[in-house]
């Protein structure tokens, strides 16, 4: 799709937690059309364009969500803040991004996410249910505490409702013995050690992987997920086009030089 300019309207602004907040816009159907993954940009003034991973599958309604992180300390943030409230209009740019979910594929997922990323999953994990309800979904969330899981019932819903879902949390600051359930499991330490520990005897050769994080996460799990048998051309995130990496998967080999594997 090719990215195009538009005003839509802000019909709720509802804080998740003390630092998250969701945001919902309404503006027209087809100019609100996005692939599941993809990323709008919103004009905080005509020099200043931020952007926002779509937290929702096009449902053609003309609603998107948004997911933001609130950072007192940074002036951009502060701006965001006081323009986001209900019944004010914004200029928006979309879509943009090719980490999108694909259509044609019924390869098993892997969804690796880190604080809002969450959302970029959230569309993925969306459409792909309704494509397919029985689709292998395996759900990673990474946050420093566990009270950073904005939507942890969201997630404990999936899981819930399907059988071919599961969700791992991951803290920094380790997990509470209340957090696992059924098809939900918790995990203590980095994202990456977490998935190299879970993952060990896996091969996921055969999985599609999406990540959405900072660039040091995403190449770090990646790096994991290498040792266990990634294929290249079945990686995705918008890591890879604003801070490309070559090779963006290293070998096998390269990793026991370098001591990761």
């Amino acid at each position: 799709m090719t990215a195009r300019t538009l005003t839509c309207q802000v019909v709720e602004v509802e804080d998740l937690t003390p630092d998250v907040f969701r945001v919902r816009l309404e503006g027209r159907a087809e100019a609100m059309a996005h692939a599941p993954g993809q990323y709008l940009e919103m004009a905080l003034d005509p020099e200043t364009w931020v952007p926002f991973s779509i937290a929702n599958a096009h449902a053609g309604d003309g609603r998107l969500e948004l997911h933001i992180q609130h950072w007192p300390e940074r002036s951009n943030s502060a701006r965001l803040r006081e323009l986001l409230v209900e019944a004010q209009h914004l200029t928006l740019r979309l879509p943009s991004g090719d980490c999108v979910l694909d259509p044609d594929s019924t390869r098993p997922l892997l969804l690796v996410a880190a604080g809002t990323g969450f959302a970029q999953m959230k569309a993925i994990v969306e459409a792909a249910l309704h494509a397919d309800p029985a689709r292998e979904i395996a759900l990673w969330w990474a946050a420093k505490e566990r009270r950073e899981f904005y939507l942890e019932s969201l997630a404990r819903e999936w899981a819930s409702q399907h059988p071919n879902l599961t969700f791992h949390g991951v803290s920094e600051q380790g997990m509470g013995d209340d957090f696992a359930d059924e098809r939900v499991q918790g995990h203590a330490g980095r994202i990456d050690a977490a998935l190299g520990e879970a993952l060990d005897d896996v091969d996921v050769s055969g999985h599609d992987v999406y990540l959405s994080g900072s660039p040091g996460m995403v190449y770090a799990c990646v790096d994991v997920l290498a040792s266990l048998g990634l294929e290249p051309s079945r990686v995705f995130s918008d890591v890879f086009a604003y801070a490309p990496r070559d090779p963006l998967v290293p070998t096998v080999g390269s990793l026991v030089r370098a001591g990761r594997a």
